[in-house]
């Protein structure tokens, strides 16, 4: 986890400079600003977390062979090793970013990007063709913000791994009828600029460099081999887990009982035993007192032999937390917001009682294996991998939006193997049929593809899906957190500011006092933002009234 900010066309950016700390947190080792030479108005900023090669992994990064080059990312590339082995390339550093440039010297940023097994938000500034190009991850998964002036062709250009370090920049360059805006960049795309000496960008291009189920162009990795879709499951899914020990740091896993995170866990602790890791996997849950989800975890971590910890919070700390969670979230979702709230308490405590750094977690499981209780009401299996399809598009506006920065606010590094590209594609290429929820069981196939294993126990394997609000909840009657959360906001909103919420927020206008609550303290921090999330996420094909589903009759059941 590291973080990237950079200004490219704007005189005196050294005014601007304390906007960049305010994204210190990804990468609280060490902090680096550098200008581009002959390139007037243009500097380049970075947070490291360092996680491999302490050495010569900082950034931006140039190497003797190309020094033309400047590259500063954020992500990790866990097939550098294979790919410089493939094409011979000649590396100065230990650094998996360091294969970028070799890619894209060799066959530009389309390609560059295709090749990369990884995470990735990346920037590349080619001195020689005096061009800027930007790119992200198939999934979103590590994020990044451009700024811009809206209809010009030439003009400033900034981009940052959050928001937040852009936001305030706007006050400064919105004048003369310029219009400023400040956007997540979309995942699986590449942009190009031209750069001129002043620092200014002229746009060339923007194109989608691959889309989500798109098999990867890469050669370098394991390919499924068998007739048995179940065993190339397991196998792809394994092999997810095993490429992302790639870390000099201490690994970890978040664990709350739930099918996605126990599989991951279990597998993260026999595969890191098998690779000569010698110190024990750390898990760590969170809950109420009485929660189920504790309980859960409880089991997992006995069956795993993990170094388990609990950590138990109260409504008081966690209502405390919401403006903090919603700055580092940078939106106003409901759901992201409810269900960020213990994720962000347990990576507090893992920053400050642990010497864990990167974290392993289940995201991207219930949106790929059709995980939602919502899917029980499909109308057809082409309805429900339409709809599965739709959530993994939009999933970096949400749960991978929840998983990085709640983490990220902590300084740790988030590592999801079910959003491995290798392993969705396959996922995806098997036919909507056997993919939906069977026996009234959702993630059936997922569930059914490690049943003669010993990877979980059965109650767990098994176990139905508990939405956040209501997992790490006290069982105790009116002491959930979801309810608790209630009471207080229906308290800090007034029945007449509800009423007239259409004429202050005429775009997604809040529904419920919690959506309203959100909503203004999300305007208070980012004015005049609320396009980063296009809308509320909410179950399909109900009529729930709350986006964590407890309204369906199959919840309840």
């Amino acid at each position: 986890m590291c973080g990237i900010w950079a200004l490219f066309g704007i005189p005196e950016y050294s005014k601007y400079a304390s906007y960049a700390m305010k994204i210190c947190s990804r990468g609280p080792d060490v902090f680096r600003m550098e200008t581009i030479p002959h390139f007037q108005n243009c500097c380049v900023a970075f947070h490291r977390l360092a996680i491999v090669d302490d050495l010569f992994g900082m950034q931006p990064m140039r190497i003797k062979a190309l020094p033309h080059l400047y590259l500063t990312y954020n992500g990790e590339i866990y097939n550098h090793k294979a790919v410089g082995k493939q094409y011979d390339f000649d590396f100065f550093t230990k650094c998996d970013g360091e294969v970028m440039l070799h890619l894209y010297d060799k066959f530009g940023v389309e390609k560059m990007a295709q090749m990369l097994d990884g995470v990735f938000a990346f920037c590349i500034i080619d001195t020689k063709k005096k061009e800027v190009h930007i790119g992200r991850d198939t999934f979103g998964i590590r994020p990044m913000f451009t700024l811009s002036e809206e209809g010009k062709e030439k003009g400033i250009l900034a981009l940052s791994s959050e928001a937040k370090a852009l936001v305030p920049l706007i006050k400064h360059f919105e004048k003369n009828g310029n219009k400023i805006v400040v956007k997540p960049f979309p995942p699986g795309q590449c942009a190009s600029y031209g750069l001129t000496p002043e620092g200014q960008t002229t746009f060339i291009e923007q194109n989608a460099y691959t889309k989500i189920g798109k098999p990867p162009v890469y050669e370098t990795c394991v390919k499924p081999d068998s007739s048995d879709a179940m065993e190339n499951i397991r196998k792809l899914f394994s092999e997810a887990v095993r490429k992302r020990l790639m870390a000099d740091r201490r690994i970890g896993c978040l664990l709350s009982g739930g099918l996605d995170s126990s599989l991951v866990a279990s597998y993260l602790t026999k595969l890191a035993k098998e690779s000569g890791i010698d110190y024990p996997i750390q898990t760590f849950s969170i809950g109420m007192e009485g929660s189920t989800d504790v309980a859960a975890a409880r089991i997992v971590a006995k069956h795993i032999g993990s170094e388990h910890h609990e950590v138990i919070f109260t409504a008081e700390e966690g209502i405390q937390a919401l403006r903090d969670v919603i700055y580092s979230l940078e939106t106003w979702d409901i759901t992201t917001i409810r269900a960020s709230v213990g994720m962000y308490l347990v990576s507090k405590y893992i920053n400050k009682e642990t010497d864990t750094v990167v974290i392993y977690s289940g995201e991207g499981a219930d949106e790929l294996c059709q995980g939602y209780i919502y899917f029980h009401k499909a109308p057809s299996p082409d309805e429900a991998d339409a709809e599965s399809r739709r959530l993994l598009d939009d999933l970096y506006l949400y749960d991978v939006l929840r998983a990085d920065r709640s983490t990220a606010a902590h300084g740790l590094e988030m590592r999801v193997p079910f959003l491995d590209v290798h392993f969705t594609s396959y996922f995806l290429s098997l036919s909507p049929e056997i993919r939906q929820p069977k026996d009234g069981i959702e993630k059936w196939l997922l569930r059914a593809s490690f049943d003669n294993t010993d990877a979980l126990p059965k109650e767990i394997l098994w176990r139905a899906k508990e939405a956040f609000s209501d997992g790490v909840s006290s069982t105790k009657p009116g002491q959930s957190w979801y309810e608790l959360l209630q009471n207080h906001i229906k308290n800090q909103v007034p029945d007449e500011a509800l009423a007239g919420s259409a004429e202050l927020y005429p775009f997604n206008t809040p529904k419920t006092k919690e959506g309203f609550y959100y909503r203004q303290i999300f305007e208070e921090l980012f004015p005049g933002q609320s396009h980063f999330i296009p809308y509320v996420w909410m179950p399909k094909w109900t009529n729930a009234t709350d986006p964590s589903a407890r309204t369906l009759k199959h919840y309840k059941e």
